[in-house]
């Protein structure tokens, strides 16, 4: 079993990161855990008229945001298994990237991504905002250096996704491929994708 921990923070995008907990959720080799921000929680009332639950209900484990005593927050815990956890952050807002990048760390969140890097483990941030600030690709291109995946939600549209459902689907998958998640998922191949 691998420990994969979802954060979920205050930025737009939760359809996204219920689309991942459902892959993650069907995947018998992963033990998923999740941590859902204050901001999320809004930010998921708004999108998709749900309480966190909706996401927490697909993980093995769940974390409050405001403990920071929980098994995440310390670097043992990311190494209890035969392989060492990942982390995925969607969506990562920009308050939670600069809180990271800073090391100024005031929830869970944003301490198991610190934890992460700390550590040298996986950890990727799909960031969600645009127009994007100086302080914005300052801070991402911080993380990056400091080992991070910084992954923009930015789809792609050469498989022809004929829903947002196959298209969150098929981002969810290139978060997969940058963790070693094996799944089949569509992806590239080279060749044109077939007329819908």
């Amino acid at each position: 079993m691998r420990d994969v921990l979802v954060g979920v923070s205050g930025a737009s995008g939760m359809p996204l990161a219920l689309c991942l907990m459902r892959l993650l959720a069907a995947m018998p080799e992963v033990r998923t855990h999740c941590v859902v921000s204050d901001g999320a929680r809004a930010v998921l009332r708004a999108e998709c008229g749900a309480e966190a639950e909706l996401l927490t209900s697909l993980a093995h484990a769940t974390y409050a945001a405001s403990d920071l005593g929980a098994g995440p927050a310390s670097g043992s815990w990311w190494r209890r298994g035969s392989e060492p956890a990942a982390m995925l952050l969607v969506p990562c807002s920009m308050g939670t990237a600069g809180a990271i990048a800073s090391g100024a760390t005031r929830n869970l969140v944003h301490r198991a991504a610190d934890v992460a890097l700390k550590e040298r483990l996986p950890l990727v941030l799909v960031t969600r905002e645009s127009p994007l600030s100086a302080i914005h690709l300052r801070n991402m291109l911080t993380l990056r250096e400091a080992g991070a995946v910084v992954m923009p939600f930015s789809p792609g549209f050469y498989l022809r996704p004929l829903s947002l459902e196959a298209m969150l689907e098929q981002f969810c998958g290139r978060i997969l491929d940058q963790v070693g998640l094996a799944h089949d998922i569509a992806r590239w191949t080279g060749q044109t994708a077939p007329d819908a």
